[in-house]
């Protein structure tokens, strides 16, 4: 899905929520450093021991993001879990990575946009 430059610069500008799926139950954390490539959204496993778990049994996943005046969207898709590979190679390049652990990389299918309002 096309993202428009709007949102683009909102999720790479911002800490953005991830929420997944425990047991039935939400799990939200916050994301920073978050890149959008190849009309995905991509974000670095440096410490997301129960997200990456959650996105192993269920791939489903939203998230929330705004700007400095509130104006925001929640993106929901599919995740994918890469610790190897273009995706890993591609966090490892991100600057504000440098020094992290970088375990993997988050890669999110965007299945839908809506506007917060």
């Amino acid at each position: 899905m096309k993202i428009e430059k709007e949102i683009v610069k909102m999720i790479e500008e911002n800490p953005i929520a991830l929420a997944t799926i425990n047991d039935n139950m939400p799990h939200v954390v916050f994301v920073s450093y978050v890149k959008v490539k190849e009309g995905s959204i991509i974000i670095t496993n440096n410490y997301l021991v129960k997200t990456i778990e959650n996105i192993k049994k269920n791939p489903n996943v939203s998230l929330a993001c705004h700007d400095k005046n509130w104006n925001g969207y929640e993106i929901n898709g599919e995740a994918e879990y890469f610790d190897y590979g273009k995706w890993l190679d591609f966090i490892l390049s991100i600057k504000e990575n440098k020094g992290e652990p970088c375990k993997g990389a988050l890669v999110i299918e965007i299945k839908e946009i809506k506007k917060l309002t």
